[in-house]
C-alpha cells in the first residue's frame, strides 16, 4: 500500500496557497503527504480537456508534483459522475454542478457529465495512471424507502437505465487501461455491496468497474465495513481513509439527515476521531494484497481542516503495513522433502 495520499476536493479555495496546484502541493507535501487525488471540475487547478489531449501538460503537472516530492495517486470526477444520473427531484440542486451554460438544461448537464468522463479516461492514460474516483449518480434514491409501496419493476428500470448509461464510459476506461472506481456513497444508486451487485450484473461483470472503499459511509448505514472488505476485495480499486461515528439515541437513528451535521447521530469525524477500527481496516486491506493509495478525505463535524489535515497525514503513515516476504516461523522449518512428509504421514511403503 502506498501513502499518506490526500484528496484535494475540501481543501481548493480562494486564497493561496489553496488556489493553485502549486500552491496545494507545497502545502500538502509539507505536512508529510506523498501523494495527491485531483479533482477534475476546476481548471485553475487541474485542466482536464488539456490533459486529456496534451502529454506535454500532463508532464508538467507530474513535473510541477515531483518537484515537492509528490505524485498524482489518481484523478477524480465524483462531481461529474454524479451528473450522469439524476433524478427531477433534485434538478435545481445538481445544477450548481454544471457549467453555468449547461444548467437548466438536463440533457445538455448529461452530456457535459459524460464528455468529461471520456476526457478523465484519456487524461488518466496520458499520466499513467491505472485509477479513477467517480460518483454513480442516482435516479432511485427518492425511492429508497419503500413506502408508499413502490411499483413492481420500479427500481430494476432504474437500475437498466443506470448500466445502460455506464456501459459506453466504462469501454472508453478499458480502452485506456484505467479502472473505474465507484465511491459506495449514500446519495448514489451505488450505496451499498446490494446495489453494487445489481450494478454489476447490468454491466456484465466489467472488468473495469472497481470501488472506492470508504468505511466512514459504511459505519453510518450501520453496515459490516470489515466484512465488506472480505467479499468485495477483489473489486476493491481505491481507498479514502475517513472516519465517522454513530450514536443512536431517543431522537435519532440511521434516518437523522434533517439535523444539523454537528447534532446528527450519525456524523464525519477526523482521521483516529471516530468509530472505526483502522488498524483492522489497514489489516484486512494489506491480507487481500491492496496496492493501491491510501488517500485521507477529511470531512469532520468538529474539527478545523488544517489539524485534520496535518493528524491525517502522520495517522495514514503510522498505519500503512509493510507486508511481510517470509512467515515469521520459517526460522524453525525442518526441511522436510516429499518423501519424510508421506513417512510423517504412515504412506510409506
Amino acid at each position: 500500500m502506498k501513502g499518506p495520499g490526500l484528496f484535494l476536493a475540501q481543501f481548493i479555495g480562494a486564497e493561496p496557497p489553496f488556489d493553485s496546484l502549486t500552491g496545494l502541493a507545497q502545502w500538502a507535501s509539507g505536512l508529510g503527504f506523498k501523494g495527491l487525488q485531483v479533482p477534475t471540475g476546476d481548471p485553475a487547478i487541474f485542466d482536464l480537456a488539456l490533459a486529456a489531449s496534451s502529454d506535454s501538460y500532463c508532464d508538467d503537472v507530474k513535473g510541477l508534483l515531483s518537484d515537492h516530492g509528490l505524485e498524482i495517486t489518481e484523478l477524480s470526477t465524483h462531481i461529474q459522475g454524479q451528473l450522469v444520473a439524476v433524478h427531477p427531484a433534485y434538478d435545481t440542486l445538481y445544477d450548481g454542478f454544471a457549467p453555468a451554460a449547461k444548467r437548466g438544461n438536463p440533457a445538455a448537464r448529461q452530456a457535459w457529465a459524460v464528455e468529461s468522463l471520456m476526457l478523465a479516461a484519456q487524461a488518466s492514460r496520458r499520466l499513467g495512471l491505472d485509477a479513477h474516483a467517480t460518483f454513480s449518480g442516482s435516479l432511485a434514491w427518492p425511492y429508497l424507502y419503500p413506502w408508499p409501496q413502490r411499483p413492481a419493476g420500479l427500481i430494476e428500470e432504474a437500475f437498466d437505465e443506470l448500466a445502460s448509461r455506464w456501459r459506453p464510459i466504462l469501454d472508453a476506461f478499458d480502452a485506456a487501461g484505467v479502472d473505474l472506481c465507484y465511491e459506495i456513497h449514500p446519495g448514489e444508486d451505488l450505496f451499498d455491496g446490494y446495489t453494487f451487485e445489481m450494478f454489476l450484473d447490468r454491466v456484465g461483470g466489467h472488468q473495469r468497474a472497481k470501488i472506492l472503499y470508504d468505511p466512514s459511509h459504511f459505519v453510518l448505514q450501520q453496515l459490516d465495513y470489515l466484512g465488506f472488505i472480505d467479499r468485495y476485495h477483489e473489486r476493491i480499486g481505491m481507498f479514502h481513509v475517513k472516519d465517522a461515528e454513530f450514536v443512536s439515541s431517543a431522537s435519532q437513528g440511521v434516518y437523522s439527515g434533517y439535523a444539523p451535521w454537528v447534532e446528527r447521530a450519525g456524523r464525519f469525524r477526523s482521521t483516529g476521531d471516530g468509530q472505526v477500527d483502522f488498524k483492522a481496516v489497514f489489516s484486512r486491506l494489506a491480507q487481500y494484497g491492496f496496492d493501491g493509495w491510501a488517500v485521507l478525505e477529511w470531512e469532520c463535524a468538529l474539527k478545523h481542516p488544517m489539524d485534520g489535515a496535518a493528524e491525517g497525514a502522520r495517522f495514514i503513515a503510522d498505519h500503512i503495513i509493510r507486508v511481510t516476504d517470509r512467515a515469521f516461523d520459517d526460522f524453525a522449518a525442518a526441511g522436510i522433502d516429499a518423501a519424510a512428509n508421506r513417512r510423517l504421514l504412515g504412506l510409506s511403503s
